[in-house]
C-alpha cells in the first residue's frame, strides 16, 4: 500500500478524497488547499494524499516521486502504459481500502494534478463500483480512447471536474483538447475549465470550482 497523508475535516468523516500529486512532488503539495476551499462543516472529509515511489524518470535524467516514467519531452509520445497501469492498481487499493474503513463508493472523488490526474481518469471511469466524481486537474490522458471499451457501466456517467491552464507549457492545451474529444466520444459528462494566463498550477478561480464542484458531487 502508498504511504498516504491522511487530513479529516471532521471527527467522523463521510467522505474521501483521494489526491494524487505531479511529478517531482509528494502527499504534502495540496494539503494547504483544504483551507482554501471553505468547504461546509458538515461535510466531513478524509482527504487522502498519497505519495509516488521515487524512481527514475527518462527525461530528467535523474530520480525522483514520480507515478510512471516520462520518455519523451512532449508528453502525447511515447506514454509508459505499463507504469500507469501499474500504479492505477495501487490507487484502486487505495479506494477500496476507504471502502473497508465505511465510506462508501459513491463518495469517494478521486484527484490529481498533472501525472496524479492521469491516474485519476485512469481508474475512476474504470472502477467497478460507483464513485462520486473525479478532478483532473492540469492533465492528459493516455488512455481516453480506450473508455468505450474499457469503462465501467457504473462509472459510465461520472462527473469529472477538468480544469486547465491557458499558458500551461507542460502539458499543452492540445492534449487536453484531444482528451476532451475521446470523453465527448465516450460520452462523459466532463466539466471542462479553461483559465486564461493559467499556466502549470491552480489559481483562484480554480480553486472555487473545485470547491464547488465537491460540494455538488458530495452533497
Amino acid at each position: 500500500m502508498l504511504e498516504c497523508i491522511s487530513v479529516e475535516t471532521n471527527i467522523i468523516p463521510n467522505a474521501s478524497v483521494i489526491w494524487m500529486h505531479g511529478l517531482g512532488a509528494d502527499g504534502h503539495d495540496f494539503e494547504g488547499i483544504i483551507p482554501e476551499l471553505n468547504l461546509p462543516s458538515h461535510l466531513g472529509i478524509r482527504f487522502i494524499f498519497p505519495n509516488a515511489p521515487v524512481r527514475p524518470v527518462t527525461v530528467m535524467n535523474s530520480s525522483m516521486r514520480a507515478w510512471y516514467d516520462i520518455f519523451h519531452p512532449y508528453l502525447g509520445n511515447e506514454p509508459d502504459l505499463s507504469g500507469i497501469l501499474q500504479m492505477a492498481k495501487e490507487i484502486a487499493l487505495l479506494v477500496d481500502a476507504e471502502i473497508a474503513r465505511g465510506i462508501p463508493s459513491h463518495r469517494i472523488v478521486l484527484a490529481g494534478f498533472s501525472q496524479g490526474g492521469v491516474l485519476a481518469l485512469e481508474v475512476g471511469p474504470r472502477y467497478p463500483t460507483r464513485l462520486a466524481g473525479v478532478m483532473a486537474l492540469s492533465t492528459y490522458s493516455p488512455t481516453a480512447g480506450l473508455l468505450e471499451k474499457e469503462a465501467s457501466v457504473a462509472n459510465a456517467d461520472l462527473p469529472i471536474f477538468w480544469g486547465h491552464g491557458s499558458i500551461d507549457m507542460v502539458v499543452p492545451e492540445r492534449l487536453m483538447q484531444d482528451a476532451k474529444n475521446a470523453f465527448a466520444q465516450a460520452k462523459y459528462p466532463v466539466e471542462f475549465h479553461l483559465y486564461p494566463r493559467m499556466a502549470h498550477s491552480v489559481c483562484p478561480a480554480e480553486i472555487s470550482d473545485i470547491s464547488q464542484f465537491l460540494q455538488r458531487v458530495l452533497s
